[in-house]
């Protein structure tokens, strides 16, 4: 008695167990499931890559600026300027005061709308 009890117990236990497994399994199969997991991945590999392209350009700049002031081409002053005028990544570009200034006073609403997207884009 108790034997077939046993055996009736474990059977449904695995009867519960593979059901969710396979229903698990297929819910991940769906296409918006995989669609979705693909997005995920795409977006974790553009933060890995943005933050290798910065970590590049930081070891570039602590290079040249490590070599510049060994062979004394320039001064530790001039060094710190052209660093600080050149932009963090390639493709980005150091916000203009003067257009900005001149655009709000076109149209306030558009320049909002400007800095917006541009901190969107860059990442601020």
């Amino acid at each position: 008695m108790f034997r077939r009890l046993f055996w009736f117990a474990t059977g449904i236990f695995t009867g519960v167990w593979a059901t969710t497994k396979v229903n698990r399994a297929i819910s991940r199969l769906t296409p918006d499931s995989l669609a979705a997991t693909a997005a995920d991945r795409a977006l974790e590999l553009g933060g890995r890559a943005r933050r290798f392209a910065h970590d590049v350009r930081a070891g570039m700049t602590q290079r040249e600026r490590e070599l510049t002031e060994a062979l004394g081409l320039e001064t530790s002053e001039d060094t710190e300027q052209a660093s600080a005028a050149r932009p963090a990544l390639p493709g980005q570009r150091p916000r203009s005061p003067q257009i900005t200034q001149n655009a709000y006073r076109q149209n306030p609403r558009d320049v909002q709308h400007v800095r917006r997207v541009y901190d969107e884009k860059e990442g601020h």
